[in-house]
């Protein structure tokens, strides 16, 4: 293993540490930066526990390196500001066991940043990749729609 000294710009703060560029995001976050409400979930960037922003998009922090997000903006759930969504996600009661709800709220957000109003094809397509064990689905979709209401 090689460490580098690595700057990250995450939730708008700046942070230098000495790590393997090529650790995932997820362990630098989790274990030495403290942010810890991204959850390791698969490690396959299958479940969409892990999902951060880079730069405002949706990315499997598992997957996604510390070479990968040198001179971006990481935002975790830590930092995402979509109260209105979040708003919505305690109003329909969606998280059960909470473990995947960062991730969730992470995927929904991106979506209503591209689409003010989307279609449940559009809501299914978007969460597809984040997987809830407790079956939360129907309530997570009630939730985005919610937040899209004047």
């Amino acid at each position: 293993m090689t460490t580098a000294t690595q700057k990250l710009l995450v939730n708008g703060k700046d942070f230098t540490l000495d790590a393997d560029p090529n650790m995932p995001v997820l362990w630098a976050l989790r274990d030495i930066l403290g942010f810890t409400g991204t959850k390791f979930g698969c490690g396959a960037g299958l479940c969409g526990a892990c999902t951060i922003h880079v730069d405002g998009n949706p990315m499997r922090g598992c997957l996604t390196s510390l070479k990968q997000v040198q001179g971006k903006q990481v935002t975790t759930i830590e930092g995402l500001e979509a109260q209105k969504l979040k708003d919505a996600w305690l109003e329909h009661n969606v998280p059960q066991c909470g473990f995947c709800q960062a991730g969730q709220l992470m995927s929904a957000a991106a979506l209503l940043k591209t689409t003010a109003k989307p279609t449940d094809a559009q809501i299914d397509d978007a969460m597809s990749g984040n997987i809830c064990r407790c079956g939360t689905y129907p309530r997570i979709k009630a939730a985005i729609k919610s937040a899209t209401e004047a």
